[in-house]
């Protein structure tokens, strides 16, 4: 997957205010060419002309005004968030209150959210964790500021809610040592293989049995629970196997001291930022954003 370049963005949408090279070239202090290189670039990676000349005037083609409308948004918020940041006083912590959905995996937890302490050396965050309906719930009522989940928010609350899709991968299988040889003829090896699996109704647990099904295995199911870093305690003991998020896989491993059996992409995993907001404003929640994208499921 391609990521926008904002510096490009940047040069494209100076051309588009200032209304031509020229004077974006003194806005920027850079010279003319270099600024059309990183328009033609910025065209080339999004596979459209975005400025036109006519005559002796650049002009906005229909795709170049849908950009510069986003662009705006873009640098609009940039703007915000130094603005927030500027304005704490000095040493005051900035407040960051969160909800985690119960079945998101601790690791993947704590993932997402390191980006946010990175970012804001003096942020004070507050986690609350549980069910969706019940998160969803406080951030009606702007007692959290996200709410990080598997899912899509698709329960009524109060408020209308947005989704923002922070990123999604495969999913990975492990095992403590006595049950290793079963990364042999994976997946296959797992028919009839001790497996430890999410609680019946989750959409993990959901996902886990049509893969099973299309595969045609049938595992010995010893175990379901609400709490995966439980769940990962039992693998680490050797009670069956586990699966978890493969962007977490080598985690998993060196902290619960198990091996991968295998993993598929046929099973994808997301995880959604939601928030009360349709653009995410809260710059703790644009660091996890930004990084997630850019960096965990880049």
């Amino acid at each position: 997957m391609s990521w926008l370049n904002y510096h490009h963005l940047l040069y494209f949408w100076t051309v588009a205010r200032a209304g031509s090279i020229a004077k974006a070239s003194q806005e920027l202090r850079l010279a003319q060419p270099t600024i059309s290189a990183q328009l033609k670039l910025l065209e080339d990676s999004l596979g459209h002309k975005l400025l036109e000349r006519q005559g002796r005037r650049l002009v906005l083609t229909d795709v170049g005004r849908t950009v510069l409308r986003y662009a705006d948004d873009i640098f609009r918020l940039g703007n915000e968030l130094t603005h927030a940041i500027n304005g704490l006083p000095s040493g005051q912590r900035l407040r960051f209150a969160v909800g985690v959905t119960d079945v998101v995996p601790k690791l993947v937890a704590e993932s997402l959210l390191h980006p946010a302490f990175d970012a804001f050396p003096h942020i004070h965050i507050t986690c609350r964790e549980g069910p969706l309906p019940q998160l969803l719930a406080s951030l009606a009522l702007h007692e959290l500021d996200v709410v990080l989940s598997d899912t899509p928010s698709s329960e009524p609350v109060s408020v209308r809610s947005f989704n923002h899709l922070l990123g999604t991968c495969g999913v990975s299988f492990f095992a403590a040592p006595r049950l290793a040889h079963l990364a042999r003829g994976f997946p296959k090896s797992l028919d009839g293989a001790p497996m430890l699996l999410p609680s019946e109704g989750t959409s993990a647990r959901r996902a886990l049995t049509a893969w099973f099904d299309a595969q045609g295995i049938r595992p010995l199911v010893v175990g379901g629970f609400d709490d995966s870093a439980l769940l990962s305690a039992f693998g680490q003991r050797g009670h069956g196997v586990f699966a978890a998020p493969s962007v977490i896989e080598a985690e998993v491993c060196r902290q619960f001291s198990v091996s991968t059996l295998g993993r598929t992409g046929d099973i994808e995993t997301g995880f959604y930022a939601i928030s009360v907001e349709r653009r995410l404003r809260h710059p703790a929640v644009v660091a996890i954003a930004e990084s997630a994208r850019s960096h965990l499921f880049g």
